[in-house]
């Protein structure tokens, strides 16, 4: 079994939520395993603040991933589309993760603008 937070051998840490009953069938289904104290605790907290519900992404968020398809798609054509992602040097690697998030930055940024009725 894996870690629910980093992925590694879990062991013998885990966590349910406490807010659903012994009885409840979801109890069992919301039941992790971690490696560790440390991803116990975070997963923990995380729980806490978000009531034990993951947050889905806002509808501004879900435009931000898809305006960035065009320019990872730019800069991965201009690497070539038959270079493997393992091939990448880590210069690319830094590259394509500057090119992604910069994308998504400014386009969580002009959402927000608009939101707030700022002129651009």
């Amino acid at each position: 079994m894996r870690c629910a937070v980093c992925s590694r051998q879990a062991r013998g840490f885990g966590w349910f939520n406490p807010n659903l009953s012994r009885s409840d069938p979801r109890r069992r289904e919301s039941y992790r395993k971690f490696c560790s104290l440390r991803c116990q605790g975070a997963y923990s907290n995380l729980m806490k603040k978000t009531g034990g519900r993951m947050i889905d992404p806002t509808e501004m968020e879900i435009a931000a991933m898809t305006d960035c398809l065009a320019p990872l798609g730019d800069y991965v054509a201009a690497l070539g589309l038959q270079t493997p992602l393992a091939e990448y040097s880590r210069d690319q690697v830094l590259g394509l993760i500057e090119v992604v998030v910069t994308a998504y930055q400014d386009r969580m940024v002009d959402g927000h603008e608009q939101a707030a009725g700022v002129p651009f």
